[in-house]
């Protein structure tokens, strides 16, 4: 108790509010950011299948989602610009030290940003204006836009967990820096890919939560057995696929960041035969209260052995290792993440099974409200796992390289403080502006259904055909569009 008390007590005033403002920042930011990252490919699948099968409700779909992809993007430009600005305000000495060997990462991101609103813009104006097979293909690129942007920001933080290319001078600043090996380093795979799939699953989920809250309020019709179908189905397939690589990526933690596995694991001191506890609480002492105790599993778990040496807490320095109170986050986020995915795992088997066998989807009104509810938890999920990799690598902001102590600003606390407060309230003037804008979009849309449903004359355009014309007749009377962009009554472009 006493060296926490200590380590505690030498870090620089700063250091609290200004990790504060970094973390609420990230974890604001990282709400946006799955549908940031896969929602363009979810769009394109819908679009792909209206075109395919000349649906007009899966063409409508996907037009409705790519408005929602541009209010998101709009978003994420101003919670991702925020972030980019705290790393130099923030943590200026890492940055001036390591800018040069790791901020390459961040050059590809925000090269990566600024394609992606361009294909983004084109493929908004697309819609009515373009042939429908031209407009597709200019919308292609939109994913691999989202997934580079990705690329960059997961190259920066897995270097940051295991850093690599460059060489220290006598002075202990970095030389001879080798671009590839700083990009391309022990964690980037696995942290990335395990990445990317989690934003997959967790818009696959988030998307098709909506489409089931429709079905529980008694909207059956193939508006929402689409739209809630294909996200789902997308979804439900990588959650396996994410189970596989969330132990790849936990094993290359036990191989490349021993440390930090002994903080995700609450594990004090090196051994074999090493118990997993579910939850519980580490003391500084080393002891563990609460939790269940599972014999020898975690180091079943770490090498498929029960005589699988782990690597403690206590095998460095306290000054070099999480506090009790930090391993013990890290641990419950952990358990949370994983505790999250393996319901979410049976809830697909769930959908498999009625799938293959019936061929329909399932009918029990519980299925669609664990689906209802599984947005949300895939987003706790992505929360927990950014909160077990940033907390699990304390007190190093560059892994065993620089701590946070040393990168912090020299600004006073007390005006990280009031900048803070003032972030909270920008950003929840900012989120409380997305919803609203959702809702009115939800609404306009409905009433249009409405009108289209009762063969009144709609308010909006939104019950023509996508690539039909901006008709205000009747929806019964409104002219049907080709596969091709051409008004199939009059031949001609909208």
């Amino acid at each position: 108790m006493h060296t926490t008390v200590s380590l505690l007590a030498d870090a620089p005033a700063q250091m609290l509010p200004a990790r504060s403002l970094m973390a609420f920042t990230l974890a604001s930011h990282i709400i946006l950011v799955p549908l940031g990252v896969a929602l363009p490919l979810i769009t394109l699948l819908m679009h792909a299948y209206g075109l395919r099968r000349d649906d007009r409700t899966a063409l409508l779909l996907a037009r409705r989602w790519s408005a929602v992809m541009a209010v998101q993007f709009a978003i994420g430009v101003v919670t991702g610009t925020v972030l980019s600005f705290e790393f130099g305000l923030l943590w200026p000495r890492m940055m001036g030290r390591w800018g040069d060997v790791f901020g390459i990462g961040f050059g590809v991101e925000a090269w990566a940003f600024f394609l992606e609103a361009v294909l983004l813009a084109i493929y908004l104006y697309g819609w009515r204006r373009l042939p429908s097979r031209t407009h597709f293909l200019l919308g292609l690129p939109l994913p691999a836009a989202a997934l580079l942007g990705a690329f960059g920001i997961l190259a920066a933080n897995s270097w940051m967990n295991t850093p690599r290319g460059f060489t220290l001078d006598s002075a202990g600043n970095p030389v001879d820096v080798k671009i590839w090996k700083a990009i391309f380093t022990p964690m980037f795979g696995p942290q990335y890919w395990h990445f990317v799939v989690a934003m997959l699953v967790t818009a696959g989920y988030v998307v098709a939560g909506v489409y089931a809250v429709g079905w529980l309020r008694g909207r059956r019709d193939r508006y929402h057995r689409l739209g809630f179908t294909i996200p789902f189905t997308l979804a439900a397939v990588f959650t396996p696929v994410q189970f596989v690589l969330g132990d790849s990526i936990a094993r290359q933690v036990f191989h490349k960041q021993p440390v930090k596995f002994a903080a995700m694991e609450m594990v004090w001191k090196t051994d074999t035969h090493v118990p997993e506890y579910l939850f519980g609480r580490l003391h500084p002492d080393g002891s563990i209260s609460g939790g269940i105790r599972i014999p020898q599993l975690d180091s079943i778990l770490a090498g498929f052995r029960p005589d699988t040496r782990v690597t403690g807490l206590t095998s460095v320095p306290a000054s070099d290792r999480p506090t009790a109170t930090q391993a013990t986050l890290a641990h419950w986020t952990f358990d949370t993440m994983v505790g999250i995915g393996s319901v979410l795992a049976l809830l697909a088997l769930w959908y498999a099974l009625i799938w293959l066998r019936r061929r329909r989807l399932p009918a029990s009104p519980w299925f669609y409200r664990c689906a209802a509810v599984a947005g949300l938890a895939s987003v706790v999920a992505v929360e927990c796992g950014w909160i077990t990799t940033e907390v699990g690598r304390q007190p190093w902001i560059v892994y065993q390289n620089m701590r946070v102590a040393e990168a912090v600003t020299s600004t006073r606390s007390t005006g990280l403080w009031i900048m803070f407060g003032l972030v909270i309230v920008v950003y929840v003037v900012v989120f409380a502006s997305f919803l609203a804008v959702l809702l009115k979009m939800s609404a306009r849309w409905r009433l249009a259904d409405e009108a289209g449903e009762g063969g009144r004359p709609a308010p909006t355009p939104e019950t023509d055909n996508p690539y039909g014309p901006r008709s205000t007749v009747p929806a019964g009377d409104t002219p049907r569009s080709g596969g091709n962009g051409t008004d199939s009554s009059t031949g001609e472009r909208p």
